[in-house]
């Protein structure tokens, strides 16, 4: 998946009030929850009682609920700003190549792949008697025309294809050639994809969704694609269900796609309900929802388990909470301040407080999961209150009458942006209590996440919160802090850290990847573009009448879908 901006509403603080609470009390909480906490182990924990299911569920006979945030009905797996509508797309479309619970690459549409001893040459086939879902062919002409809308000048996506480095794609991008010079179809299952560089990551952006020329790209001229995005709302895909219907604020609607390449799913209907944090516990409790995500916190872990009809699972997440830096006001672009503001916030306090010894602190913008993930030779930014204040009184920033610091008349006042999550419900009151402590006041502007991307990229903002997707390469972790990246709107720059980000990417050789690594985390730790707050593992629930749940921290629940049986 792609680096994208989501709502932290799966750092859920669940357990607590929806109001904001002080860092004492959440502390005190914290104590009483822990204490009579009994852990699990990552895997499947299976429901204990299914006579306990509730009756609403079981009038359910084809039909699976899901649960989800905000979708903002952009569902097109390329042109969403909202990580929400990729979950969506995740169920209309299906990739050319894929990931392994162990993150390997594993054929989808593509039934195979070679790649050229220089690494520059993918020759990828696709499987016979490919359809999409109203009986269209799909074929490798269709890969080629996804991968030139990609290179389209006016392409505003999240999908950085440039790092392909696909030969003629900057040529095309730029107006001076009619078509891609990289992209040759062979015949209807094969494509050949040149390119000038090796990259680690190449085989998996070129390996993403397909989609369908004949639907897609009905007046197409380069240019010009607001064709694709009025789509948006209408898509057409190959994956094993069909996007039915989108009610804002309730629910997507979805069946099976009897044209599925791997068979129609067993399941007739799939559904994705609009959720909250507040009511998560409380619909599957009801059995208005089959399965959802939780805050991992023992109060959580208990009280699923005493739901007795419940299958727990709890898994390592690949993604990591943080504080993004608004790189554009000049008080943010002064090294002291950013670092100040990160050894000044408390945030083991946050990582007891939302995870309760199932999360760790976050010191490198990859998990430990990672091959990639060290932390050697880095700066932790551990919490020091005093050496902030130092940062900031070296910088000029002085006390002023109501203890907030001041330089040449401005005062260190800054706005947070933030969803209304329960994790944020944790994170708002320590900040503003560590915040204070050394001097500086921080206003948090609680919306909804939508309204957070319009104010983030608008620039009307000192700090944002949010965690990223999951990450299926460190690359993925650290592309967005590049300055060539379109989606990064903090007006971060740093050469020496682009150069690192480039050469971690250009090669396959995973030792020196490694290596590239460490010294990229160095650099990235020595000038933070922001304030990595958290790892942390994932804990989801369904009811024990759905069999094949099995979500995982590269696919989530979409690899299981085509597998759900409802037991009748």
């Amino acid at each position: 998946m792609r680096n994208i901006v989501t709502p932290s509403t799966h750092h859920a603080f669940s357990g607590l009030t929806r109001r904001l609470l002080p860092a004492a009390l959440l502390g005190a909480l914290l104590s009483s929850q822990l204490a009579a906490a009994q852990p699990i182990v990552n895997g499947i924990t299976a429901a204990t009682d299914q006579a306990k299911i509730p009756t609403q569920s079981k009038a359910r006979k084809d039909t699976v609920v899901a649960a989800i945030n905000e979708p903002q009905g952009v569902f097109n797996p390329y042109f969403f700003h909202n990580g929400w509508d990729e979950n969506v797309t995740d169920v209309i479309f299906v990739r050319l190549v894929n990931l392994d619970k162990q993150g390997r690459p594993v054929p989808e549409l593509a039934e195979s792949w070679q790649v050229s001893k220089d690494g520059l040459a993918y020759t990828l086939k696709l499987r016979k008697g490919l359809t999409y879902s109203d009986g269209s062919p799909l074929t490798a002409q269709d890969v080629a025309f996804t991968l030139t809308v990609l290179h389209d000048p006016s392409y505003d996506g999240e999908t950085d294809i440039g790092l392909a480095h696909i030969k003629g794609g900057a040529d095309y991008k730029a107006g001076k050639a009619a078509s891609i010079a990289g992209l040759k179809v062979i015949d209807a299952q094969t494509i050949q994809i040149t390119t000038t560089e090796p990259g680690a990551t190449t085989l998996r952006l070129i390996g993403g969704p397909v989609l369908s020329k004949a639907y897609y790209g009905q007046g197409y001229q380069r240019g010009k694609l607001d064709g694709v995005r009025a789509l948006g709302g209408k898509p057409l895909g190959a994956g094993p269900f069909v996007y039915d219907k989108y009610v804002p604020g309730q629910e997507v609607r979805f069946h099976a796609n009897a044209r599925y390449f791997r068979g129609k799913p067993a399941v007739g209907n799939f559904i994705y309900r609009i959720t909250s944090d507040a009511t998560k516990l409380q619909l599957l409790q009801t059995g208005e929802t089959d399965y959802d995500g939780f805050a991992v916190n023992p109060d959580n872990i208990e009280q699923l388990k005493s739901l007795g009809f419940a299958n727990i699972n709890l898994y390592n997440s690949s993604d990591y909470s943080l504080i993004e830096f608004n790189h554009r006001k000049p008080y943010l672009k002064d090294l002291k301040v950013r670092q100040a503001l990160i050894y000044g916030l408390d945030r083991q306090k946050l990582v007891d407080v939302v995870y309760q010894g199932y999360g760790s602190v976050a010191t490198v913008p990859v998990t430990p999961i990672s091959w990639a993930y060290t932390t050697s030779g880095i700066n932790p930014y551990k919490f020091d209150p005093a050496k902030a204040r130092a940062l900031l009184d070296a910088d000029g920033w002085k006390p002023g009458s109501d203890g907030i610091r001041v330089k040449n008349g401005q005062r260190l006042s800054l706005t947070l942006l933030a969803t209304k999550s329960l994790f944020n419900d944790a994170l708002i009151p320590i900040a503003k209590e560590s915040y204070k402590a050394i001097g500086v006041e921080l206003k948090p502007e609680v919306s909804d996440f939508n309204s957070l991307i319009g104010k983030q990229k608008a620039g009307n903002y000192d700090l944002a919160t949010y965690r990223t997707s999951n990450l299926d390469d460190p690359h993925q972790g650290v592309e967005e802090f590049t300055s060539t990246q379109s989606r990064i709107k903090s007006a971060y720059n740093n050469p020496q850290l682009d150069k690192l980000v480039a050469a971690a990417n250009s090669t396959l050789d995973l030792n020196v990847r490694k290596q590239r690594y460490q010294q990229l985390y160095q650099q990235f730790a020595n000038d933070p573009p922001v304030i990595l707050l958290a790892y942390r593992k994932i804990l989801s629930a369904s009811n024990a009448r759905v069999s094949g749940f099995s979500p995982n921290v590269y696919n989530g629940i979409i690899a299981s879908l085509p597998q759900l049986k409802i037991a009748q």
